[in-house]
């Protein structure tokens, strides 16, 4: 974070000070909300959760080097007090994102915007210091959190905002105006939250709706582009989502179309995937052309490449370097199809992140690819927040593990789990092409019994499945280190 005294904070924050003998200490570490994280000089802001009361560690936090604490309530230590802890770490991310020169990328989408946001991060970071998301932190608390670790020397600030209903994206884009704004996709992610495709198409593209119009003339301090490119905002839509593309008549910033249309700006061609089931494609952008083989898994991220590459070229940089990083580029946040091979030839696919149907496709599409002349496996769980959908989603998961010709379905959990091996079943999975388990555990011992060297495992789930455990288990056991995992 930039440097500033307590006393700034304070008015910023419009708190009042408590047991702080001077409010000239500056505070010139992090912004955490965990005290394990805790370095002298920064500032730990105390969240009350479900679990554990952040106020009960602010004594650890301030003996562990912490300037102060943001609290609600006076805790003995010296802090900043608020009515509001998670308003008032908005506040300040406004504050000091203002004070930056920057340029604020904010991207959204229902499937892939972490494996998007690390590919972006890897780009500019060729051309700038750049601050990215950490993972999925891309909520009211964990996006100024990221904001805050920028500082003076940032140039770029890479930011995932995510959404559970109406008015949450335009929440997050208050606190960090972005002047590019990334649209992915509009699938059905959380469908059971907002009620349907529209009204997700609805929030995502609240994105967009916040962006500066678009400009003529030289770049300005807020966003400065060594190509001299035109200033204003910027709005980076998937040409290939109807939905998305829709979100054109929505901005006031020049809209960059990215896909594989004839009419993107910047665009793939003959796509493909490797022995390997890596994708490769030649790239077009509106100042050249380059190829590209990425060292990710599955086509799905030929589309998060083309996003990361149209964000890129704005900035400034040249086709045959994006292709370059797009080539050298690995993951940045775990449990995104970490590939790794096992000492005994058996290769285990870590997606256990996260998953919902369209994300479900895609790695089953990238477990088929990899597979080609070996047992595959998918191990895969629930997804959630589907709602009404729920069914005829894990069903349809069910029956495309089935068309894709997966050796052997493993469906873990309770009711979404037998809907996945049931659509598997009546799809013609018979015999024990696919199998229905209680949890994780019964995953791992059926797959200690039943692997063979050579064969691949897919092992996917919401993120409350905890299905990495599966992953973990069988790394473990089977004699791989950290140097072999691919993509990274």
């Amino acid at each position: 974070m930039i440097t500033l005294s307590l006393a700034e904070i304070a008015e910023i924050v419009g708190g009042q000070t408590h047991d702080i003998p001077d409010t000239a200490v500056p505070v010139t570490g992090p912004v955490v909300i965990d005290s394990r994280e805790v370095r002298p000089g920064a500032l730990f802001a105390a969240f009350a959760g479900e679990r554990a009361d952040g106020h009960d560690y602010a004594r650890r936090a301030v003996e562990s080097g912490a300037a102060a604490v943001l609290a609600a309530r006076p805790v003995g230590v010296p802090a900043i007090v608020v009515d509001d802890v998670k308003e008032a770490l908005g506040a300040l991310a406004r504050a000091v994102v203002a004070r930056l020169g920057a340029t604020v990328v904010g991207l959204t989408g229902s499937a892939g915007k972490t494996s998007t946001k690390d590919l972006i991060a890897q780009l500019l970071t060729r051309i700038a210091p750049t601050v990215y998301t950490p993972g999925s932190f891309n909520n009211e608390i964990g996006l100024p959190l990221t904001a805050l670790r920028a500082d003076e020397t940032t140039r770029h600030l890479v930011l995932e905002m995510g959404a559970r209903g109406i008015g949450h994206i335009r929440y997050l884009t208050a606190l960090t105006p972005p002047r590019i704004g990334v649209v992915l996709n509009v699938g059905t992610a959380h469908i059971g939250e907002f009620g349907g495709r529209e009204q997700i198409a609805e929030a995502k593209g609240e994105l967009v709706e916040t962006l500066p119009p678009a400009q003529d003339g030289p770049e300005g301090p807020q966003g400065q582009d060594d190509g001299g490119r035109r200033a204003g905002g910027i709005a980076v839509l998937n040409a290939d989502d109807p939905l998305v593309r829709a979100m054109a008549s929505r901005t006031k910033a020049r809209v960059v179309l990215f896909g594989e249309a004839d009419d993107a700006d910047v665009r793939a061609e003959n796509v493909r995937l490797t022995a390997a089931g890596q994708p490769a494609f030649r790239l077009h952008t509106p100042s050249g052309c380059s190829d590209v083989t990425m060292r990710l898994y599955g086509e799905h991220h030929v589309s998060n490449a083309l996003a990361a590459a149209a964000v890129a070229h704005e900035l400034g940089m040249p086709a045959d370097e994006i292709a370059l990083a797009l080539s050298e580029a690995g993951t940045l946040s775990r449990w995104r199809m970490e590939v790794t091979e096992r000492s005994d030839g058996v290769t285990v696919v870590n997606d256990a992140y996260n998953a919902n149907p369209e994300s479900m496709r895609a790695a089953l599409r990238a477990l088929a690819a990899m597979g080609r002349g070996r047992r595959t496996w998918a191990v895969l769980g629930p997804m959630a927040e589907l709602g009404e959908e729920s069914l005829a989603e894990h069903d349809a998961v069910g029956r495309l593990a089935v068309r894709l010709n997966v050796s052997k379905l493993v469906a873990v959990g309770g009711r979404e789990a037998s809907w996945l091996q049931m659509g598997a079943y009546n799809e013609g999975s018979w015999g024990e092409e696919s199998v229905h388990v209680s949890d994780a555990r019964a995953a791992v011992d059926l797959l200690r019994s039943e692997l063979r060297p050579g064969d691949v495992v897919l092992v996917k789930a919401s993120r409350s499945a905890g299905l990495e455990r599966v992953a973990l288990a069988l790394l473990e056991e089977g004699g791989a280190t950290e140097g072999e995992v691919a993509g990274r």
